[in-house]
């Protein structure tokens, strides 16, 4: 049986499956059989550039120190390694197709959610902890009663009125 066997995109987990993965992606990379990196880009860059230039920024730096002659890329989506990496490949969802994808997908959710609940203790009033920063109702309730706060990506607001 592979060390993979049951892993699923992220999207397709429990919160707690999640936990339960990232636990075990991370002994794997202990035991050094998988390897990541985690890349951050702040909101101000992301209203300042757009996610999809965000996302490749993000992408570039995990990317830095890899020897591009002897590292496959595998990437979800429309995303592109840079042009060096003459082995990737782009799988349109690829989180559902290929596990290491699954598995990175499992990373930056555990990560990002792991962030929203660390901003929760510095932004009480937003709940981030309860929904991770996603457009639920209650994001959007607290959003328009509390306003916009810095660590908010106002590009993503443009539908709603803030004050």
């Amino acid at each position: 049986m592979s060390v993979f066997s049951g892993v699923k995109d992220s999207k397709q987990l429990s919160s707690g499956k999640r936990e339960e993965w990232f636990e075990k992606i991370k002994e794997l990379k202990k035991k050094g059989i998988v390897d990541y990196k985690i890349a951050y880009v702040s909101n101000s860059e992301i209203d300042k550039i757009g996610i999809s230039k965000s996302i490749q920024k993000a992408i570039n730096k995990c990317l830095e120190n890899i020897n591009p002659k002897t590292c496959r890329v595998l990437l979800d989506g429309g995303i592109k390694a840079p042009e060096k990496f003459l082995n990737q490949k782009t799988i349109i969802k690829g989180d559902e197709k290929e596990k290491v994808i699954a598995l990175a997908s499992i990373v930056a959710k555990v990560s990002r959610d792991k962030v929203m609940c660390d901003l929760s203790k510095k932004y009480p009033k937003y709940e981030f902890h309860k929904h991770k920063g996603y457009g639920t109702a209650l994001h959007i309730k607290n959003i328009k009663k509390y306003g916009i706060s810095k660590i908010h990506r106002k590009t993503y607001l443009k539908n709603f009125k803030i004050k």
